[in-house]
């Protein structure tokens, strides 16, 4: 099983949102993509493509439509669709997926301070591979999550420029999620 630190190499990751993305993104420079679209029958197609060009893929699971959330929809993810692993909003599900040798990341949404406290809190009980915080646009809080826990942070929503990145990335995050496919090829 792969540590989520070792395997980010481009610190800039490519969050799929739509099908016409899917062929930017397996031209990119992000070795990691988060998938946030599909359904239960175009998303192993999705998985298979960024497979075969060599990308890490993570699936929202939150985001495609037609699944459950159970533990035979994570089992049948993890044996069919052979992702490296999910995100979810879901501690259950985290749990569910690391019982199937999947990576985890726990996305949180950090609206107030009490968002961000229980969120810490829910994180370090199910112990999520890395914690991907919305929206991205804060690097004094991304500064305090890593004071607060020694999961690996990831930051993403909102973010639209190179500067974005780096203030996030110079904050103490791991790396950054962005939709924009113009901002894949950062040399980061």
């Amino acid at each position: 099983m792969h540590n989520i630190v070792d395997i980010v190499q481009s610190q800039v990751i490519s969050s799929v949102k739509s099908e016409k993305d899917i062929e930017i993104a397996i031209h990119s420079n992000s070795n990691i993509t988060f998938i946030l679209t599909g359904d239960i029958l175009t998303t192993k197609g999705y998985i298979d493509q960024l497979n075969q060009a060599g990308k890490m893929t993570f699936v929202h699971i939150d985001f495609i439509e037609g699944l459950s959330n159970t533990k035979s929809a994570i089992s049948y993810i993890a044996k069919v669709w052979k992702p490296v692993g999910i995100i979810t909003t879901k501690s259950n599900l985290i749990k569910y997926a690391k019982e199937e040798g999947l990576m985890t990341i726990q996305r949180l949404f950090l609206i107030d301070r009490n968002a961000l406290n229980k969120g810490i809190e829910i994180a370090h009980n199910c112990k999520p591979d890395a914690i991907e915080v919305l929206p991205g646009l804060m690097p004094s809080v991304i500064d305090e999550l890593t004071n607060l826990t020694t999961l690996p942070i990831i930051a993403g929503g909102l973010i639209s420029n190179k500067e974005e990145i780096l203030n996030g990335l110079k904050a103490g995050a791991l790396a950054i999620s962005s939709g924009n496919p113009e901002l894949w090829n950062l040399e980061l």
